[in-house]
């Protein structure tokens, strides 16, 4: 955290009729700090974080004290977004302008991550085809949204949206379910309907719990399946014509030495 409180920029923008928000961007004094945190006295969220302070002990209560140094939910802006999540090593997405963090990947999920992207990586390079990347690496979706797929893939014709700090809509995304309930429902379906909304063409959700993978390909506005590939099958990508990936092989990729 120490990197972002020197980040920061006393700049404002109004929303709704209220003035709000700054871009972490410039190096800030600690007077500035506690101005901020002044200003958030007497903001809505402010009031949120007080009533829900109750609710703690003194050993539980979290910081809020740091809490209003940023900017509350729905008054994020992207600047602020991505100045913030440059120097974090965990996983932050910004949904219209409210910040989502999701769990840590486990062992696991990122032993499955790094054993498809390098099956991705090496199919692209031998065609000449693109490129490809796995999170932390943000997308912009849309206004005051970003999402970090495990996985994006950018065609050859497309790496101009593949950008330095972020990237624009990727040609295809993966997701590597896991396995709690709030990262199911967002996979299965807010990223689903988000990914869908940006015009990204093939989406890939891979649960290692249902041992499948479901391959969506955008039809006008929304996905169709494009096929279901369970365990003895071979899963096949509608925009890259010619790359397979064994189901076997991909959730074996995750599994411990003792599980092998």
């Amino acid at each position: 955290m120490t990197n972002v409180h020197r980040r920061c920029e006393t700049g404002h923008r109004t929303d709704a009729g209220s003035t709000s928000r700054f871009e972490l961007l410039a190096p800030c004094s600690a007077a500035t700090m506690r101005r901020w945190s002044h200003d958030l006295d007497n903001h809505s969220g402010h009031q949120e974080m007080s009533s829900a302070s109750s609710r703690f002990s003194d050993e539980q209560e979290p910081a809020w004290e740091i809490a209003r140094l940023f900017p509350p939910q729905g008054h994020w802006s992207e600047g602020s977004y991505l100045s913030f999540t440059e120097s974090l090593s965990q996983l932050v997405e910004l949904v219209d302008g409210r910040i989502e963090v999701p769990e840590m990947p486990t062992k696991s999920h990122q032993k499955i991550v790094q054993y498809l992207l390098n099956l991705i990586v090496t199919f692209l390079a031998a065609r000449h085809l693109g490129d490809a990347i796995s999170a932390p690496y943000r997308m912009r979706l849309r206004d005051q949204t970003y999402r970090e797929p495990d996985i994006l893939v950018y065609l050859t014709a497309h790496l101009s949206r593949f950008g330095e700090r972020y990237g624009e809509a990727a040609d295809l995304v993966a997701e590597v379910v896991s396995d709690d309930a709030a990262s199911r429902a967002r996979d299965y379906q807010d990223k689903r309907r988000d990914y869908a909304e940006a015009g990204i063409p093939e989406y890939w959700i891979v649960d290692p719990v249902e041992r499948r993978i479901l391959v969506l390909s955008l039809e006008g506005a929304s996905y169709s399946l494009f096929g279901e590939y369970s365990v003895g099958s071979v899963a096949e990508s509608k925009i890259l014509p010619g790359f397979r990936a064994d189901v076997d092989q991909v959730f074996q990729a995750g599994a411990s030495p003792s599980q092998a």
